[in-house]
């Protein structure tokens, strides 16, 4: 054999190795696909005596009106109604020549109910998200200094606000914001190894495209902190997950009209809604608007979970003594004994947090009763441990505190 033969031959077989463990890998993610779907097909109905109805959605996401975005109205409504989401809250960039915020998505369409909201930048650069969105009369163009100043306002115009980017956040000293995006998709995206998506991509993308995610997907440790330390000292904080969606990231070839000829969109709308939602409570017989959705985001009546790995819904948070029943997001008054109690609509591992430390965890159950003698903020993580990989060891579901007073 001639000498560039061999050597060619040896660089086939070197190419060959090199993606062994990647032809393994989509091995894996092909198992867990199946996993999920056991997961999904296990779930259990929600309780004759529940009180509540759960609407999924998602929240933080971005039109072409907001720049550096190409998504247009159409696509979104067709992604959140493949993804059967009950709602979705619009958080448009402002622009200097129009209020997007107007402009954007709102009321009912094809059944899903849009938001129409603002994602703004305070003069010293922390973000907020803000419901409904902001107008001129609310905030002038330069006017507002900083963060502080930007609340102040934003408050006193009756809107709700969120911290964007926590990660980011110059002072956790700000007055009276309603809550925090504990999760960003697009900020725990930045922590990918992109050398290793790639090549998992090369053999699953066609597959498993939203398997992808647990390449890099990680638990909001420092967000989680940061959190409990607030709700620790007094204060009522709601959590939420930013689903932070633009559709802009991939490849095209357009026309000049921009239509699309030929090209890959590697975060498509219909994706970036599977991943992680927001759900929210509400009432039984209460109509799902958008006061009754606010009304409930402000009152921490609501759960972050991962539904790419199986559907959420049906998770509860509750507490009950004597005298009272509450909900997560809600206060409880120490008399006697309080009775905490999560319930999953599949076996899972549920831990149970007291003022951030772990107290009690429970392996593959479908609910799990903690008696409280203590005044403290409690919370629940759930934990999806029949799921290989990162999907089982990172959350499935993320609660929202109760306040044991």
């Amino acid at each position: 054999m001639k000498r560039w033969k061999k050597i060619a031959l040896a660089l086939l077989v070197l190419l060959v190795l090199s993606q062994t463990p990647f032809i393994y890998r989509r091995y894996r993610f092909g198992r867990l696909h199946d996993a999920i779907e056991r997961v999904n097909a296990q779930r259990a109905a929600p309780a004759p005596g529940d009180i509540h109805s759960d609407y999924k959605g998602v929240a933080h996401v971005h039109s072409s009106l907001g720049g550096h975005s190409t998504g247009s109205f159409d696509e979104i409504i067709r992604a959140a109604k493949v993804n059967k989401l009950d709602f979705v809250l619009m958080t448009e960039h402002p622009s200097k020549y129009f209020e997007t915020a107007n402009a954007t998505l709102r009321g009912m369409h094809e059944g899903v109910l849009f938001v129409g909201g603002s994602e703004v930048n305070a003069a010293d650069r922390d973000r907020l998200l803000v419901l409904p969105g902001l107008d001129a009369t609310v905030a002038p163009p330069g006017a507002l200094a900083n963060t502080q100043a930007l609340l102040d306002r934003t408050k006193q115009a009756g809107r709700l606000v969120f911290v964007a980017y926590p990660e980011q956040l110059r002072s956790w000293d700000l007055r009276d914001f309603d809550g925090i995006e504990i999760y960003n998709l697009y900020t725990n995206a930045q922590k990918a190894n992109y050398a290793l998506l790639f090549l998992d991509g090369l053999w699953t993308y066609w597959s498993y495209p939203q398997l992808l995610f647990t390449d890099f997907y990680e638990r909001p440790d420092d967000n989680l902190r940061r959190w409990d330390e607030l709700t620790r000292a007094g204060r009522r904080v709601v959590a939420i997950a930013g689903n932070d969606a633009h559709q802009n990231v991939g490849l095209a070839l357009k026309d000049q009209t921009g239509k699309s000829l030929l090209g890959i969109q590697l975060d498509p709308y219909e994706r970036s809604f599977q991943i992680v939602r927001t759900h929210v409570l509400l009432e039984k017989g209460r109509t799902l608007d958008e006061a009754a959705l606010l009304s409930a985001l402000a009152r921490g009546h609501c759960y972050i979970a991962f539904d790419l790995f199986g559907d959420s819904t049906g998770f509860r948070f509750d507490a009950a003594s004597d005298t009272e029943r509450k909900t997560m997001g809600d206060e409880i008054a120490l008399a006697g004994v309080v009775r905490l109690r999560a319930t999953v609509p599949v076996k899972s591992r549920i831990v149970f947090f007291k003022d951030g430390q772990l107290i009690q965890e429970e392996r593959d159950a479908s609910s799990k009763e903690l008696e409280v003698r203590e005044r403290g903020v409690y919370r629940v993580e759930v934990y999806l441990n029949q799921l290989d990989g990162a999907a089982g060891r990172q959350p499935w579901i993320i609660s929202n505190p109760i306040y044991v007073r």
